[in-house]
């Protein structure tokens, strides 16, 4: 079966929540107003909310759930999630993911999660992820008995995700902050992905910064400072983005949802103000004329240096 008869067609926008609950206890104001929000991006017309097992140590799963509980079968969008390294032991192996998959399943009171991803796998080397009793077969039995739809690895150094888009064992893809503006690094990987038949994620297309606030002098890029020469360079595609009445976020986000490359984009939000924000952005059309100068720029300098697969 093809990656795309087990997972349904995502839509272009897939909502982050990784902070979804962080800060908020059970029974709280703070909870209530979480538990509304995420209500409102499970009913928000996109196919996919993102989370994890260890976002905000297990709440944005556990506020999730609550929601989707509350809308119960109205509810438009499937939830996504991903399997992690245990937060004690350090362990990832294959009975790792069966026990995160079954705190997951737990918090968010579902019987089966459409996608589950094997997350940011950096401390395995491959023979001990692909390997037997590895962390691989956990999601390989998963798939087979039913009680995941498709598997997925989900992270950021792209010769470890190139590696593991070449084992050919996963249905679907997500990689973070190397398909922007500022770093297509991820270009090849993405172009396997896509021979292959698996889906297509393309996250942080801000950069988990810089190209959603600007380049202001404490800006990042990837979690790190922004280099002075990053930050030049992205001020003259600011001003480029002005000229054509655009906000730098708004050709950010364009950047990824016109690419062939990519199924969907996966935002971060925090808010209704953010989702409708989101929404906007989507609806602005990018002049061709301005990719043509935005190309005319050359190449950013270079803001992430990725380890070598082990």
């Amino acid at each position: 079966m093809t990656a795309e008869a087990r997972l349904r067609t995502p839509s272009s926008l897939t909502l982050g929540l990784s902070n979804l609950g962080r800060s908020t206890t059970v029974g709280s104001v703070e909870e209530r107003g979480a538990i509304d929000f995420a209500e409102l991006t499970l009913a928000s017309g996109h196919t996919y909310v993102d989370t994890s097992s260890n976002y905000a140590g297990g709440r944005s799963e556990a506020v999730l759930g609550a929601a989707a509980t509350r809308l119960g079968p109205t509810r438009s969008a499937d939830i996504i999630t991903k399997v992690d390294v245990d937060p004690v032991t350090g362990r990832f192996d294959r009975d790792r993911v069966w026990r995160s998959f079954d705190e997951s399943r737990a918090r968010l009171g579902i019987d089966t999660i459409p996608l589950l991803h094997l997350h940011d796998p950096d401390m395995l080397s491959m023979s001990e992820a692909l390997g037997p009793g590895g962390a691989v077969q956990g999601l390989v039995e998963l798939r087979d008995s039913g009680a995941v739809g498709a598997i997925g690895v989900a992270g950021g150094p792209i010769p470890m995700m190139s590696a593991y888009v070449s084992s050919g064992v996963f249905d679907a893809v997500l990689c973070h902050n190397r398909f922007t503006l500022v770093d297509q690094s991820a270009t090849a990987l993405f172009e396997d992905a896509r021979r292959r038949g698996m889906v297509v994620f393309n996250a942080a297309p801000f950069g988990a910064g810089l190209l959603a606030a600007g380049p202001r002098q404490d800006a990042r890029y990837a979690y790190l400072p922004a280099s002075a020469e990053l930050l030049t360079w992205t001020r003259a595609l600011e001003l480029l983005c002005r000229e054509h009445d655009l906000s730098l976020p708004a050709v950010a986000l364009a950047f990824s949802l016109q690419s062939s490359l990519i199924d969907s984009t996966v935002v971060g939000i925090s808010s209704p103000r953010r989702l409708d924000e989101l929404d906007e952005l989507q609806r602005q059309t990018v002049p061709s004329e301005l990719w043509a100068k935005i190309e005319q720029l050359g190449p950013a300098p270079t803001p992430i240096v990725d380890p070598p697969a082990r």
